[in-house]
């Protein structure tokens, strides 16, 4: 099932992938009607799945373990997926 839903989620998912080479890490998006962006960290190796879903105020980032971030704040998403991944925060 494609559409609005779909293409919404694939937009706020390119979004974030297109932040995190500035923040030192990696992503792909897989998954055409299901879309999810994989992402890493090159050094130590750590990766999760993000999921995005819509929620009762915007869109959400869901990703292993216990993370999310919202749509409306790609640079405060990016910071919790970074410690997620284990890296220091460091200003880029």
């Amino acid at each position: 099932m494609t559409g609005a839903y779909t293409g919404e989620r694939r937009t706020h998912l390119e979004a974030l992938a297109g932040l995190l080479p500035k923040h030192g890490l990696v992503g792909r998006m897989v998954g055409d009607d299901d879309p999810v962006l994989w992402a890493w960290h090159p050094r130590t190796g750590r990766q999760t799945i993000i999921f995005a879903t819509p929620a009762h105020r915007g869109w959400l980032f869901l990703w292993s373990p216990r993370g999310q971030g919202s749509a409306d704040d790609l640079e405060g998403t990016l910071r919790a997926l970074r410690e997620t991944l284990g890296v220091s925060v460091e200003l880029g």
